[in-house]
């Protein structure tokens, strides 16, 4: 087995954190798995993986061996991606992250991008904040939507931010014949009972801020890492929630929910594209940054605000 094999099969353990789900990620057997492993370890003549009854994580030497791990495929695609241009046409692989609540528009971005560059096959992944950095800077994702106030306050040179849009904030209501769609303050919406996403994922910190700028605080009903589990909880089990514009503008018109905007204060995010620096692009993410600068993703972006006014 070549090496490069065993560095992406070592990058799948890293990613999955489980043997079993690593082998399955690299379609082959969990045995053939952990013998590549065993043989890279022998050509380094180190312990590279924490090994139990479950995955340990990685040995010292193990973070080592994945940081060229990284490189080499990013070496890799990269190569790819030039080769297949000089041959007529732009081909290879994108990994893409964005926080739960930016989804949509990553979603959006990732299919005009395969429009352009039908070669390009987007990844699209939810990711907190904190993975989404840490995939920046040790070279697992490309590309990513976020919030930029965390990578400012930061000043990490590693992490170029292109901003986007602002994040306004919402109150979703079960719908009642009586339903309004009037602003309601945040001091309103925290004596109803909320469902929340998790205290892990910084739209929460946001939230809480709010609420605490209002002069009041909350305890979540119920708490949730899943967009969607947060909608059903409003739609299907009576409760209330705060959601951002980007999902928002996601509800059908016949979704028997209610959407009013959250005022006193009333709170805005800025949201931003996060790359690694140009000089390290692929011809992927080059096509990417490209996009973001366009009066066509521009109108997108424009266009989705429009339908969240035209909701409230």
């Amino acid at each position: 087995m070549n090496l490069l094999t065993s560095m992406r099969y070592l990058v799948a353990l890293n990613e999955h954190r489980h043997f079993a789900r690593a082998a399955q990620a690299c379609h082959i057997t969990q045995p053939a798995l952990s013998n590549a492993l065993r043989a890279l370890e022998a050509e380094f003549d180190a312990v590279i993986v924490r090994r139990g009854r479950v995955f340990g994580g990685l040995t010292p030497e193990g973070e080592q061996v994945l940081a060229t791990a990284l490189s080499m495929l990013k070496a890799e695609e990269a190569l790819r991606q030039d080769l297949s241009l000089g041959a007529g046409q732009l081909k290879g692989r994108l990994r893409m992250a964005a926080v739960p609540t930016a989804m949509p528009m990553l979603t959006r971005f990732a299919a005009l991008l395969r429009a352009q560059h039908p070669g390009i096959t987007p990844m699209v992944l939810s990711m907190s904040s904190l993975e989404i950095e840490t995939g920046l800077e040790d070279l697992s994702l490309d590309l990513a939507l976020g919030y930029s106030d965390r990578l400012i306050a930061r000043e990490s040179a590693r992490i170029t931010v292109w901003p986007q849009y602002l994040e306004h904030y919402f109150l979703l209501s079960p719908a009642t014949e009586k339903s309004s769609q009037k602003p309601v303050k945040w001091v309103q919406a925290a004596k109803l009972p909320l469902c929340l996403l998790t205290p892990d994922m910084h739209n929460r910190l946001i939230v809480d801020h709010s609420f605490k700028a209002a002069g009041c605080e909350v305890s979540a009903a119920m708490e949730t890492n899943s967009v969607l589990s947060l909608m059903m909880a409003v739609s299907d089990g009576g409760l209330h929630s705060v959601l951002p514009g980007a999902l928002v503008a996601t509800l059908p018109e016949a979704a028997a929910l209610n959407v009013r905007p959250l005022i006193a204060p009333q709170v805005q995010t800025a949201i931003a594209f996060l790359t690694q620096p140009r000089e390290t692009a692929t011809r992927a993410l080059l096509a990417a940054m490209a996009l973001m600068e366009t009066a066509q993703w521009r109108e997108q972006c424009m266009r989705f605000a429009g339908a969240v006014r035209d909701r409230t």
